[in-house]
């Protein structure tokens, strides 16, 4: 029985109207359906170095595992305790242990089971990222599909890391918790998928517009041989009331008789 000093797990299981609802884990039953959170992504050598927390249940090696996010099953065939950077394999982890495994594409916060349970565990506090750069990749062969290749990477390891692409400009914008993090990722690019790459200030489209009405009474001047232009435009300027039609510009022709040549 856990003691009374024994923090409480919650999980979220959807319930037979589909809404979600909260379950307390069994943190000591190794025997309960096995609920696990990847908290860790490490790339080593022989790939992707997963790290995971159970919260319930057992784990043996050759079982599978079920990945919520991705609804991909995955066959563990190594069991790992790590020893600061030493490897131990070991044939079966329980409740509370934190293993590592090599094959189980996650991403970092995911949940994993062993299919009996549909459930998810609390999820991961991200915060907003802090900073924001453009990103621009040099020209080269393949430097897109390298380039894909990689965030899909950073972004599995990292959440604290995005990128989107600005629609009006079209440049490449990442995101994260400051310019030194932003720089150690420009510089995996470089020498991880050798992708050469520039960080540097986002473009800003500053945009203006009139807050009241503004009225014109203009002469009109113009002789360029012939027949010359000579007349005077009276008009106004004022913002658009209506929140529909508000981002778009409205001109309205008022002349009227047929001596005002088209131009």
């Amino acid at each position: 029985m856990p003691s009374p000093n024994e923090r409480k797990c919650i999980a979220y299981k959807l319930n037979e109207d589909g809404n979600e609802e909260e379950i307390e884990l069994s943190t000591s039953d190794a025997k309960a359906p096995f609920i696990g959170l990847a908290f860790k992504l490490e790339t080593t050598q022989y790939g992707q170095l997963t790290y995971i927390k159970i919260y319930q249940g057992s784990l043996k090696k050759n079982e599978m595992l079920y990945a919520k996010k991705s609804n991909k099953k995955f066959k563990i065939t190594r069991l790992i305790r790590m020893h600061a950077n030493e490897m131990e394999d070991v044939e079966e982890v329980y409740p509370g242990d934190i293993f590592c495994t090599f094959g189980l594409l996650v991403d970092t916060g995911e949940t994993v089971t062993d299919g009996k349970l549909n459930v998810r565990m609390e999820k991961m506090f991200v915060p907003e990222p802090v900073m924001s750069m453009s990103l621009l990749l040099d020209d080269g062969k393949n430097i897109k599909k390298d380039f894909n290749k990689a965030i899909e990477k950073f972004t599995r390891e990292d959440p604290t890391f995005t990128y989107e692409v600005d629609e009006e400009t079209g440049e490449m914008i990442v995101k994260g918790m400051g310019e030194l993090h932003l720089q150690i990722y420009s510089e995996r690019l470089k020498r991880e998928f050798n992708v050469k790459n520039q960080l540097g200030e986002p473009q800003v489209n500053y945009r203006e517009t009139i807050g009241n009405r503004i009225d014109f009474n203009y002469l009109h001047k113009k002789q360029t041989g012939g027949a010359g232009q000579f007349g005077r435009v009276i008009g106004y300027f004022e913002p658009i009331d209506n929140e529909e039609i508000k981002k778009y510009n409205e001109f309205k022709d008022k002349t009227t008789g047929m001596n005002i040549p088209k131009e």
